[in-house]
């Protein structure tokens, strides 16, 4: 026992507090009330407004019985009730857990099940959906409607999100955790070895990530963001605590588009913005009649699959500066990212388009990310060529996966956290991405199994073997294409292919192309992936047919 063990330096509650987000709106609400907090359409609150309607979002679920370690369950796109759900829901002890608009009603039902949902707040643009999942449930929880009168679909809740705020006490006091390693939020994986696993996240996570996106972007204060990030995307990358933090102006829109993305950076001054490449490549390509000119420059965080760096460059020519970033669910959303060095400026375009498409180094409150071997979890050579995984370890990774303590010691093994991706690491110390170890297509920002794929086209009767494999596209950065052998005697079409798959498929898991032959395969009978990745790259795949 050292001379700094003594019980007159040991925590009190005058220096000792949680880290969590709930502290976040009720400084910024003190501080900057009179300050733009949010913009939708033609709605406009400030951070007073919004400060107190969160208190009534609060107060509304508490006293419906919502408290410490219960799952309150979101089903809507970027709308200002999410932000208020992010900030709200965690101020009564609760878990968020915002889901992803675009799967189908029999994964939404697992999920609410999973997770253990007592409140389900659903737009009305996914009510179908809604209504379809939770009927599969043994017992639904509690469904309280967004009405937005942009949105179509019906009510299918108990009162409308208006109607339950005005339950709650404007004067509700949040009521932070005891314990910062306290689950905040619950994010679903997109199943890519099968059913999702929920990533749980902490205050202590959510609130050090807050913080860490200020610093990984050199972020001012009273930023402009447009929110093109899904905010089911673990929890928006925490931009809805980061530009809370800062007291900046949230820019909502429905969906992406790029006319209103140009409108949002012109008439409301948008400072930043992120997006999966697609996001990138809809602003690169869009048509002259929508583009307007700006005067400053509009930050960009792109993450997901790499970005190419002809988008770069492209995106870059209309005033758009790019960060890129790479991460999973598992740790936050992005963790590491492509540091610009200032000696890089007066390279030619292409050559810094070619240096921001790396994945980059860790984030700075990310203890550590590198690419180590596999087999020995020892590190890689900085060379450029040896590929290994890529592993982190630090403050910024999930509590672990609810209910799996299988999947969770094996994602931990030897201290790192690992994410199957696998990378090269530069002399620089940079990580590049070479391959997914699993298999996972990247598709719009949305990962996909190819195992699902493959499962919903195998269980054709004409169908052999089939094989789905990331091909690379300029809208979606890539989508899957599945190759096909068919039967002995048996045949069939694309079309019916195609047809068949959208049956247990979600609109972004189906193959976006179908090629029959016969597929390559080892002494055992195991098909190389590897040689179809390299078919897929081709402008007209083709396999070798039966008796070639």
């Amino acid at each position: 026992m050292s001379i700094y063990d003594g019980p007159e330096l040991a925590r009190n509650a005058a220096n000792h507090v949680a880290l969590s987000p709930v502290s976040i709106l009720t400084r910024t609400a003190r501080v900057y009330p009179e300050r733009p907090a949010v913009i939708y359409g033609d709605l406009r609150r400030t951070w007073a407004e919004v400060a107190t309607r969160c208190s009534q979002l609060a107060s509304a679920l508490s006293r419906r019985g919502i408290g410490r370690g219960d799952t309150v369950a979101l089903l809507a796109p970027n709308v200002p009730e999410a932000l208020e759900c992010a900030l709200a829901v965690p101020m009564t002890g609760a878990v968020i857990n915002a889901n992803n608009t675009r799967l189908d009603a029999n994964t939404i039902a697992y999920i609410l099940d999973h997770g253990e949902a007592k409140v389900l707040l659903v737009d009305t643009e996914f009510s179908a959906l809604a209504q379809a999942a939770v009927a599969e449930l043994a017992s639904p929880p509690l469904i309280i409607d967004i009405c937005d009168p942009a949105a179509p679909g019906d009510r299918i809740g108990e009162m409308d999100y208006e109607a339950f705020l005005a339950t709650g006490d404007p004067a509700f006091v949040p009521r932070p955790p005891s314990d910062e390693w306290d689950a905040l939020a619950l994010n679903y994986t997109s199943g890519t070895t099968g059913r999702p696993k929920g990533v749980v996240y902490s205050h202590r996570g959510a609130y050090l990530n807050a913080v860490n996106n200020t610093i990984t972007w050199a972020m001012p204060h009273f930023p402009v963001y447009l929110w093109t990030v899904p905010m089911f995307h673990c929890n928006g990358w925490c931009f809805p605590w980061t530009i809370t933090l800062l007291a900046g102006t949230h820019v909502f829109m429905r969906a992406p588009r790029a006319g209103p993305v140009f409108d949002a950076i012109a008439d409301h001054g948008v400072t930043h913005l992120g997006g999966a490449p697609i996001i990138m490549s809809l602003i690169a390509d869009a048509p002259p009649e929508v583009i307007r000119s700006f005067d400053h420059t509009v930050e960009m965080m792109t993450a997901a699959s790499p970005p190419p760096a002809s988008v770069i460059a492209a995106i870059e020519a209309l005033g758009f500066n790019i960060t890129h970033v790479y991460g999973l669910t598992e740790v936050y959303g992005p963790a590491v990212v492509c540091a610009w060095k200032p000696e890089w400026d007066a390279l030619p375009a292409a050559d810094k388009a070619r240096k921001k498409a790396r994945q980059g180094v860790g984030c700075a409150l990310e203890e550590e990310v590198c690419v180590v071997d596999a087999e020995t979890a020892a590190p890689v050579p900085w060379d450029g060529q040896t590929q290994g995984e890529i592993v982190f370890r630090g403050n910024i990774c999930m509590k672990g996966y609810l209910k799996a303590p299988a999947p969770t010691a094996e994602a931990f093994k030897d201290g790192w956290f690992w994410s199957g991706d696998i990378a090269v690491q530069h002399p620089d110390g940079y990580v590049e991405i070479r391959d997914r170890a699993k298999d996972i297509i990247i598709s719009g920002g949305e990962n996909i199994s190819s195992i699902e794929v493959e499962n919903a086209i195998n269980n054709h009767p004409a169908v052999a073997f089939v094989a789905v494999v990331a091909r690379p596209d300029d809208k979606w950065g890539e989508v899957p294409c599945a190759f096909v052998e068919t039967k002995p005697g048996h045949s069939i079409t694309n079309d019916e292919l195609m047809s068949h798959a959208r049956k247990g498929l979600a609109g972004f898991q189906r193959p976006k192309m179908v090629v029959q032959g016969v597929l390559p395969k080892n002494a055992t009978g195991k098909i190389l992936k590897h040689q179809l990745r390299d078919i897929a790259k081709a402008d007209a795949p083709t396999l070798e047919q039966e008796g070639e």
